[in-house]
């Protein structure tokens, strides 16, 4: 019998149905509140400080009334989303509206670091910080992408309703994750220097980018630990409630900065300082709001052991995704080492341009998690059909998006560069103008790179996809090594344009094939099995 690539082997996901128990709502959901106050309290929380909530339950008590489960079944209704029905185009624009804001909080407290360091601190401060963005995002793009990855097994074992397999991935996420933390906090934290000096990072902004960086690299961990429980929250179809901690980590982040920033002489250091805060306040938020709302992601002893299968799917879906992050930001690097050597001003208007152009292009990305989180859930019910409609609405809603976008841009692209530039500083806010206005006239390709992308991973191929990656990687290579020190900055500012257009040439075609491809095997799957 073949196997389905988006279903584990028999043996594996079967269920284990025991006298009594409810295979969708099982009996250890089910609990009292003085169980929780009772001689049992030490068994009921796990070791593992992540977003482990371990209930374990006696034999003699696994017939629970009726009404307890119809209550946690309406519960966990309430608080999913089931995208395998209904219109495609509702359903993913009710799923990135939130998520499209949530972003933009992300990325308003980003903003506000490069605002007050930029405007206090100095153009010096300013082009150090900016210089980082390239490697910053190779590394904390690969955590983001993989946590993005891990949870695709999840929703597609959300839309197959099969909750044991489920809260088994869920288990095995946890070491991904605690492993995943830790290499690369102590790695990027020891090599920050080396990259920063390979890279001809200007003596005179050597040491802002370095105490910024590396206290960036230093609150990995916080990173992943709010993502990996906001891709969860994602994948069961809950897009608002990590929105709603992001913009309370955001206020408290604008705080910290103008604590840290102006009260202290930390400088640059303070506005990392705040940034790391405020992820781990957002993951904190999200970790109470699982353990007290979210019954069907608390998981038993047995599904917080290591299983290999469980670990090498997990794998197989989240590293390429966030490999595909990082070889893109390798391209990126090679970019800013040119840009680098072009001086002081071109690397601050580089910076100015790239936060306002990260500001509005961050709704790619909740686009691109909508249509995977939509993908993995359909495939998982095995609805192939509603693929097609749902790659048909992403499209025209990242179109209206990227034309709106783009004449935001042209209309007021100057003004809005003074939030992070002196008005003074004309050379910097023109150069970063044109630098805007060239990739924006290209949005609608670069929506074009997420929802391809991400739809093709929510099937199931995250290694082939992350080939885009590598498109995106050589057209910022050449465009960095080759074009830039003959064309100058001009060159620079089509760089992006180049690697988006370069991706879409592999992606589009890439969906088409494997469209079809899935079709065969779902029309072949009956004959085989019989």
């Amino acid at each position: 019998m073949e196997k389905d690539f988006h279903v584990l082997p028999t043996e594996m996901g079967k269920a284990r149905k025991k006298p009594g128990e409810n295979l969708e709502f099982p009996p250890f959901l089910c609990y009292s509140k003085e169980r929780f106050r009772g001689k049992e309290l030490g068994k009921v929380l796990f070791s593992l400080p992540f977003f482990v909530f371990l209930r374990v339950y006696d034999e003699e008590k696994r017939n629970v009334p009726a009404r307890r489960k119809a209550q946690i079944e309406r519960m966990s209704q309430s608080m999913t989303k089931d995208m395998t029905t209904g219109s495609p185009a509702k359903l993913i624009l009710k799923f990135t509206i939130p998520l499209i804001f949530g972003n933009l909080f992300q990325q308003f407290y980003s903003m506000v670091d490069t605002i007050i360091v930029g405007r206090y601190l100095g153009k010096e401060a300013l082009a150090g910080v900016g210089s980082t963005g390239s490697v910053n995002y190779m590394i904390i793009g690969f955590c983001i992408g993989a946590c993005a990855g891990f949870s695709i097994p999840v929703a597609q074992r959300f839309g197959a309703r099969h909750f044991e397999d489920l809260r088994r991935f869920v288990g095995n996420i946890i070491w991904l994750a605690l492993g995943l933390a830790a290499v690369l906090t102590v790695l990027t934290v020891l090599l920050c220097g080396p990259i920063l000096t390979a890279m001809n990072t200007p003596s005179d902004i050597f040491q802002y980018a370095y105490w910024y960086i590396v206290i960036i690299f230093a609150g990995i961990p916080a990173t992943i630990f709010y993502n990996i429980l906001a891709s969860l929250l994602r994948a069961l179809g809950d897009s608002r409630t990590p929105v709603v901690f992001l913009v309370l980590a955001s206020l408290i982040n604008i705080a910290l900065d103008f604590i840290l920033v102006l009260g202290t002489p930390m400088g640059v250091a303070g506005a990392a300082v705040a940034t790391v805060a405020s992820q781990l306040i957002s993951g904190i938020a999200c970790l109470l709001f699982i353990i007290k709302r979210f019954e069907i992601l608390h998981i038993q002893k047995d599904d917080i052991r290591p299983r290999s299968a469980y670990l090498l799917e997990l794998c197989n879906m989240g590293l390429p995704m966030g490999l595909q992050c990082s070889i893109t930001a390798i391209g990126g690097i090679l970019l800013q080492s040119s840009v680098n050597g072009l001086g002081s001003l071109a690397v601050a208007s580089v910076a100015a341009a790239g936060k306002l152009s990260t500001f509005f292009t961050c709704a790619y990305d909740a686009m691109g998690v909508s249509m995977s989180t939509y993908t993995g859930q359909n495939m998982g019910a095995r609805r192939f059909d509603r693929i097609p409609p749902g790659l048909r609405a992403g499209m025209v809603i990242g179109s209206v998006y990227s034309i709106s976008a783009a004449l935001i841009l042209l209309a007021f692209g100057k003004i809005l560069l003074t939030m992070f530039v002196d008005a003074s500083e004309t050379a910097v806010i023109n150069d970063a103008y044109r630098f805007l206005l060239t990739n924006a006239a290209f949005y609608i390709p670069l929506a074009a790179v997420n929802i391809y992308r991400l739809l093709i991973q929510g099937m199931g191929y995250s290694k082939i996809a992350m080939f885009a990656g590598v498109c995106e990687m050589a057209a910022r290579s050449f465009a960095g090594l080759v074009l830039v020190p003959v064309f100058g900055f001009a060159a620079a500012c089509f760089a992006n344009p180049l690697a988006w257009i370069m991706a879409d040439l592999f992606l589009i075609p890439l969906y088409v094939y494997l469209l079809r491809k899935t079709r065969r095997q779902d029309e072949l799957e009956p004959r085989t099995n019989s």
